[in-house]
């Protein structure tokens, strides 16, 4: 029965953090559907982080840049250089064995340094006639002399997209080849061209060059929204037609004698890769593919155009390798940002995409692996709200780093290892947010339940001491101790007597009238409320912390109890028809303070002797016709405004030590003068009982009994003295009365 118990104590006291965690794990799992730009651009960081921590060099180099570079500048002049240079340029580089080149420069538009151009200008402008000596025909257009170099050899020309609409078609688009490609289409899947960016119009090489070359691919690369390059698309849709990436046109017209088609795979989800021979190629569902960079700028070979075209290049570092020209030279390189280089040529994205598909190493991101992240939120923000909601700090913290930990590691596994990205993203965030929301929800709740017990405890306590308790807790012991206890009983005289006059209603509603002042004047006075017993109240001093002067402080919340009864009485007689009269019995001494009970069900109380000297000292009010009576050891701590009477020296029942009662005055200025004559007649005729001096001490009290009829004490001590005078007491009678009922 205990675990349920707990358990619904559980449910009952931290449901909120269970409700706002799911909420929170949801709200998650929304912004990964939907993922804000924020968020996007926070995954690609880390995605970079990644990145950088498992880079490595490649295993087999398989590609080159031919790079237009200062040297070649320096060397050949300004760029564009005549298009017979690129044309003897590819002739060289065709014979030192390279498989392909791919062009990462575009060709649009004539050569104006071709003689018959330069020919036709002079004639148009200038309205002069030149001739070239010694020039064969066939040199005349730099353009053909390039054309006719692309058609003998594996040479694949860039041509770039326009995402913007225009009116006019380019010219000579008609001329560019797209991709053939076999289409494996899951039941349901759409088609690939829906699915692939859209190009809106192109810009072609000249129709010249197209026409001889045959082999063609886009150079556009789709950087991601905060400019850093980390996939591209290997094919864009055109005119209901496929377009290969640069890449991937120059990789084919590499291989395109010793393989067959590629075939393109297409589920519901969207592209699955690309099969070129016997390699698969991962695509995202958008036809990307992630890049595996190898390192920063320059992780593969470059060498000078110039280089090779005054034959001094290593062969070495051309022979069957997939080449692709491109430019590094001050305000002619295409610059990109990648993860792992702020300046990263551009020419070099494609070497390391035809590098990766050569050597099959692959970053993948699986269709599957969206599913498999959003349920890595789930479970990473259930196990927080159950872990933090559940459990205290010192299991709920060790869990969340463990979680931070294996999605840290574990993405960074996976890419290492099987190179499959796998963002931990998401699940840290949702791992962060619960960890500090739900953290700071339940100290709210803490510090709600924390006021809740503070402002029960006031019912008990003063505010003074629960503020003392909150500011130094490690002084309150709730494990017992010993220690100086002012002690209070009050009880309603005859109240089973006088309870038979009401209904239980009735009853119910006179002690919630006479409790509530009552109570209101022990907090006041900084007691503590032990419990009601009926229509009896027991509380104390002194306890749970130190309450200096706790013996003045009981004494005065005796006077106000009495003080605000003789207000409630005028009530409860028009109410009720009724009047009620209580008796306080107040005593100090070493008690044992703390919970105790069971180890189910305790109390914060106090047991000891002096409890039941104390209960005795409230049961003789009745006896001795007073209302209020202490002990002797609180009157050394009165002050002089409280006048105090000596009742009697009595062995209470139970008890064999003898105790001092008196009872304590709170006199107006009027009545101060004739008290402090009674006390001192009071005193006088209590010395003579004592000493045996029956019959002085019987003419002083008969006395006090003519001048304060109202006292009972002086006919008890008329009737006393009587008897002693009688039948006087033993030699060693000591003046204590002995009371043998409680």
């Amino acid at each position: 029965m205990k675990p349920k118990l707990n358990r619904l104590k559980w449910l009952k006291g931290y449901w909120q953090i269970g409700l706002i965690g799911t909420c929170i794990t949801l709200v998650f799992c929304l912004l990964y559907v939907f993922k804000p730009v924020f968020f996007e651009f926070m995954e690609y960081k880390l995605y970079d982080v990644f990145v950088q921590q498992t880079v490595k060099p490649p295993e087999t180099v398989s590609v080159a840049v031919i790079d237009i570079d200062e040297y070649s500048l320096a060397r050949f002049g300004q760029w564009p250089w005549p298009r017979y240079r690129v044309a003897l340029l590819l002739k060289k580089l065709q014979m030192a064995g390279v498989l392909a080149v791919g062009m990462d420069i575009l060709f649009a538009e004539h050569d104006r340094t071709s003689p018959l151009v330069l020919k036709k200008n002079l004639q148009q402008d200038l309205n002069v006639t030149m001739g070239f000596t010694g020039l064969p025909e066939q040199l005349m257009d730099n353009d053909q002399v390039l054309a006719n170099i692309l058609s003998d050899g594996a040479y694949c020309l860039g041509y770039s997209f326009s995402f913007e609409e225009t009116r006019d078609k380019a010219f000579g688009t008609d001329l560019i080849p797209y991709f053939k490609t076999s289409v494996v289409r899951e039941p349901g899947a759409p088609s690939p061209v829906s699915l692939l960016p859209p190009g809106r119009n192109m810009v072609p090489p000249l129709p010249v060059l197209m026409h001889k070359a045959g082999h063609a691919g886009f150079m556009n690369t789709l950087t991601d929204r905060d400019g850093v390059l980390r996939k591209v698309p290997l094919m864009m849709g055109f005119e209901g037609k496929i377009y290969p990436h640069l890449s991937l046109a120059t990789l084919m017209t590499a291989l395109q004698k010793n393989i067959p088609d590629p075939v393109l795979k297409i589920t519901s989800g969207g592209i699955d890769s690309i099969r070129i021979g016997h390699t698969v190629v991962p695509l995202m569902a958008n036809g990307a593919m992630l890049i595996n960079y190898k390192g920063p700028g320059r992780t593969f070979p470059y060498v000078s155009a110039a280089h090779v075209l005054e034959d001094k290049a290593d062969t070495a570092l051309l022979e069957n390798k997939v080449v692709f020209l491109g430019a590094s030279a001050t305000g002619l390189m295409d610059i990109r940002v990648s993860p792992l280089d702020e300046v990263y040529p551009g020419v070099e994205v494609n070497a390391t995409i035809v590098n990766n598909i050569l050597n099959q190493d692959f970053i993948r991101r699986s269709d599957w692996i969206p599913g498999l992240e959003l349920v890595g939120i789930l479970a990473w923000g259930l196990i927080t709200t159950f872990a933090i909601g559940w459990s205290n700090a010192r299991f709920a913290l060790p869990v969340t780093l463990v979680l931070g930990i294996l999605a840290w590691y574990g993405g960074i596994l996976c890419l290492d290892s099987y190179q499959i990205w796998i963002s931990p993203f998401f699940p840290l965030m949702v791992l962060a947010v619960n960890f500090a929301v739900l953290n700071l929800v339940k100290f709210w709740l803490s510090d709600r339940k924390k006021r809740f017990y503070r402002a029960a405890f006031s019912k008990y306590v003063s505010k003074a001491v629960v503020d003392q308790i909150s500011e130094y807790p490690d002084k309150m012991t709730l494990d017992g101790e010993e220690k100086e206890i002012s002690i209070m009983f009050t009880d309603i005289r005859e109240f089973t007597t006088l309870s038979e006059k009401l209904t239980p209603t009735q009853v119910t509603q006179l002690l919630h009238d006479y409790f509530t002042p009552v109570t209101q004047s022990i907090i006041r006075n900084k007691g503590t409320l032990d419990k009601f017993i009926g229509d009896a109240v027991m509380c104390f001093w002194n306890a749970p912390l130190d309450v200096q002067g706790h013996q003045l402080f009981a004494v005065k919340t005796g006077f106000e109890m009495l003080d605000a009864l003789n207000r409630l009485n005028q009530q409860f007689k028009d109410k009720y028809g009724i009047q009620i009269d209580i008796g306080i019995g107040i005593h100090s001494g070493r008690c044992r303070v703390g919970n105790m009970g069971s180890a189910d069900l305790f109390d914060y109380t106090i047991i000891g002797d002096n409890v039941n000297l104390t209960s005795r000292l409230e049961s003789l009010t009745k006896f001795y016709g007073t209302k209020m009576i202490v002990s002797h050891t609180l009157i050394p701590h009165l002050p002089d405004s409280m006048p105090v009477q000596e009742l009697d020296r009595v062995r209470v029942k139970g008890k064999t030590e003898p105790v001092v009662i008196y009872t304590v005055y709170q006199p107006s200025e009027k009545q101060r003068q004739s008290l402090q004559n009674e006390l001192s007649i009071h005193e006088k005729a209590l010395s003579y009982y004592q000493n045996r001096l029956f019959d002085k001490a019987f003419d002083q009290f008969s006395q006090l009994g003519d001048l304060c009829p109202d006292r009972k004490i002086y006919a008890i001590y008329q009737e006393r003295c009587k008897i002693f005078m009688a039948n006087p007491p033993a030699r060693d009678w000591d003046g204590v009365f002995v009371h043998k009922t409680k």
